[in-house]
């Protein structure tokens, strides 16, 4: 397994082969690929629930950067999809997939995001962390980031190497391309680093790691961990990502600060709510309206 570390350019470094298990790697990175772990019946099953969902929005959907040349698609939580991803995710090899890179003895299923960007031109999804924006809390936490074509390394997820095991960073807003660390929250919450600026100014300053994929590799990630979805370009100019969401024993309840924006809020969809019922702060996440997989 090679890790390949994006240079500015978008060339990338030789590296020594990675002698780590996909489970060290995840933990010690927040990031990790498995290979080939989908075969060809459950990747149409994924390109199934990757379509369905862009064919029938939700009340997530949001047009990322609208009316820039890095305009980008993403959908989350959609209910009209909503069944047919918890159906999806009873394939034996996504339990199997989680279960051991999480090491934990019980798995469900948390949610879905799709994201769709078309265009040699289109710029990158801002860093972040998926924690500012959901109630999670806990380690237990594993994101598989399941896109349908070959994607080098530069065009693909990207994470700040080690930082899930960091501080909790304020939201991007999502709203601006030419400042992507624009808070989202405010008030008590840590502001957010520009690393584009910094990786700009010193392509040394930040330690981000991604992989080249092929359709039926699964890239595992931590959604504490500082992540952005690489800019397309003229070798890669569209890329069709379904993100599904799980987490084990080690996850609790952890509602966001009062005045916090979340899809989360009492205005979510009844669906969503109904995942976090009866849920009181810190309670085991297993206790909720959430899918059983393990």
């Amino acid at each position: 397994m090679n890790a390949a570390t994006p240079n500015p350019d978008g060339s990338q470094e030789a590296v020594p082969v990675d002698r780590r298990t996909p489970r060290e790697t995840y933990w010690e990175d927040g990031i990790t690929k498995l290979s080939g772990v989908l075969d060809e019946s459950v990747l149409a099953q994924c390109r199934d629930a990757f379509d369905w969902s862009l064919g029938h929005p939700g009340a997530f959907t949001k047009t990322i950067y609208e009316g820039t040349e890095h305009e980008h698609w993403a959908d989350n939580v959609n209910p009209a999809a909503r069944e047919r991803c918890r159906q999806l995710v009873t394939a034996p090899v996504f339990a199997e997939i989680t279960s051991a890179i999480l090491d934990s003895q019980h798995v469900w299923y948390s949610a879905e995001e799709i994201f769709l960007k078309r265009g040699a031109k289109v710029g990158r999804t801002p860093w972040h962390q998926d924690t500012a924006y959901a109630p999670y809390g806990g380690r237990q936490w594993c994101n598989l980031w399941i896109s349908f074509e070959p994607l080098p390394a530069h065009n693909a997820i990207e994470v700040v190497r080690g930082s899930h095991l960091g501080p909790q960073y304020d939201g991007s807003s999502y709203d601006d391309p030419d400042n992507p660390a624009r808070p989202l929250h405010g008030g008590d919450w840590t502001p957010l680093p520009d690393i584009e600026r910094e990786r700009a100014a010193d392509p040394g300053s930040w330690d981000v790691v991604a992989y080249p994929s092929e359709p039926g590799d699964v890239i595992a990630f931590h959604p504490h961990a500082l992540h952005g979805g690489a800019p397309l370009d003229a070798r890669c100019p569209e890329r069709h990502t379904l993100v599904l969401r799980f987490f084990g024993d080690d996850a609790f309840y952890r509602p966001l600060p009062p005045g916090s924006h979340s899809i989360w809020d009492d205005d979510a969809d009844a669906n969503v709510r109904e995942d976090f019922k009866r849920l009181e702060p810190g309670d085991a996440l297993g206790k909720g309206g959430f899918l059983q997989i393990r």
